[in-house]
This record gives structure tokens, sequence and C-alpha cells, in this order.
């Protein structure tokens, strides 16, 4: 059974830092993009970051550009997410998924990844 567990996320304040932890199990994701997405109340899920199979290609949204680190521990199959200088505005649910790795996934069309996460909730206080 494929699965993607999200883990680490929290209520924080404002400035404050998260590091949400995706675990991947059930077949090799070693071909594949990982990718960040997050869905705010009443808004639309959206692209947050994405790392390529090898690590060595990453790509954040504007939004959260020189705040987030997307990293990968392939040996450990897990995909990392540090949230530093947290804003109100990234609360959200973050999730996880997997795809194979392509232009789309790395630019974060949705529809180009295959598993995802039940997601973890983020909360940042003012």
């Amino acid at each position: 059974q494929v699965q993607l567990v999200e883990s680490g996320g929290g209520l924080v304040q404002a400035g404050g830092s998260l590091r949400l932890s995706c675990a991947a199990s059930g077949r090799s994701f070693s071909n594949d993009a990982m990718g960040w997405f997050r869905q705010a109340p009443g808004k639309e899920r959206e692209f947050v970051a994405a790392i390529s199979w090898s690590g060595g290609n990453t790509l954040y949204a504007d939004s959260v550009k020189g705040r987030f680190t997307v990293s990968r521990d392939n040996a450990k199959t897990t995909v990392y997410l540090q949230m530093n200088s947290l804003k109100p505005e990234d609360t959200a649910v973050y999730y996880c998924a997997a795809g194979f790795d392509s232009l789309a996934t790395m630019t974060g069309v949705s529809d180009k990844y295959d598993y995802w996460g039940q997601g973890t909730q983020v909360t940042v206080s003012s």
C-alpha cells in the first residue's frame, strides 16, 4: 500500500519556524519529484515547493521563496519542508505529493502528482 504521511505541523507564532516531514512507503519514489502543496480555508489548493528525484533541483512559489526550504533523504524516503519566518497567511493544511519527475511536477501541476498524503495543519498566530 502506497502511503505518504506528513507530520510536524502545529501552532506557531508569526516569525517562528516549523519543519514538516513526509514519509513515503509502499513503493520506490526514487524517480519521483516530491511536492508540497497547501490549502487554506475557503481557498484553492496551491503549490508551495517541489524537489526533483535527485534533490538537485528545487522550485518554490514566490510567496515562500527565501523562507521555505525543501529537501529529501532518499535513503530514508522522506521529504522535508523547513519553514522559517512564518506568517499568518501561511496558515493552511499542508500536503506532500509524489509524481514522476517532469517539468509539470516540478512546476506544481497538481494533476501530474499521483500520490498524496492526508495533510498536516499549520497554524501561524499573529
